[in-house]
C-alpha cells in the first residue's frame, strides 16, 4: 500500500469545504438549519482516534524490537486501513466545517449567538486531529527496508559484504 498523500487530503478538504460553505449559504438563505454536526459527535471521534493510535502504538512497538510475541498480520493490515480511513474521514470533517465556519464569519456581527460558529470550530479541530492520528499511525505501520532493498534503515551507514561472485541461490546446470 502507498501512503497517503497530505496533497490529496487537502485537494479532498477544500472540495468538501466549498460544497460546506454551499450548504450552509443555501440553508441560510431558505431559513433551514446549519448542516453541522453536533458535539456529542466529538465522542465517536475521541473514540476512533483512540483506538486507532493504540493499535498504531502496538504495531509500532512490534516493529521496533518488541517482537517476543508474533504480531497478526490482519491486524497490522487493518490498523494501516484504520489510519488511512481516519485521515480521510478527517478530511472530508475539517473541511465541511471550514466551509461552514467561513459562512457564518460574514453573520458574526449580526447574531448575538455564536454558538453555531464554534461548534464548526470545535468540530474542524476534531477533523483536524483525525487527520493527525492517522497520518502518523499510518508511519507507525512502515516496515523499514530489508538488506537489499533500495534505501538501507534509517541510521544504517554500514555496506554489505557481496557474497562470492558465482554464488547463486539455484543451480543452473
Amino acid at each position: 500500500m502507498k501512503l497517503t498523500n497530505p496533497l490529496t487530503l487537502l485537494v479532498i478538504g477544500s472540495a468538501v469545504g466549498v460544497l460546506g460553505w454551499l450548504a450552509a449559504v443555501l440553508t441560510t438563505r431558505y431559513g433551514l438549519n446549519t448542516p453541522v454536526l453536533p458535539l456529542n459527535g466529538l465522542i465517536t471521534m475521541g473514540v476512533i482516534v483512540v483506538l486507532t493510535l493504540v493499535l498504531g502504538i502496538r504495531v509500532r512497538r512490534w516493529r521496533n524490537g518488541n517482537k517476543k510475541k508474533m504480531l497478526n498480520p490482519i491486524l497490522a493490515a487493518w490498523t494501516l486501513v484504520l489510519a488511512q480511513a481516519c485521515a480521510y474521514t478527517g478530511s472530508v470533517l475539517l473541511g465541511w466545517h471550514v466551509g461552514i465556519f467561513v459562512d457564518q464569519l460574514r453573520l458574526w456581527n449580526l447574531r448575538s449567538d455564536q454558538t453555531l460558529a464554534w461548534q464548526a470550530l470545535i468540530m474542524a479541530g476534531g477533523g483536524l486531529m483525525m487527520i493527525v492520528v492517522g497520518l502518523t499511525v499510518e508511519r507507525f505501520c512502515r516496515i523499514p527496508p530489508e538488506d537489499g532493498e533500495g534505501e538501507s534503515a534509517p541510521g544504517r551507514q554500514e555496506q554489505r559484504k557481496p557474497k562470492s561472485e558465482g554464488e547463486y541461490a539455484y543451480r543452473g546446470d
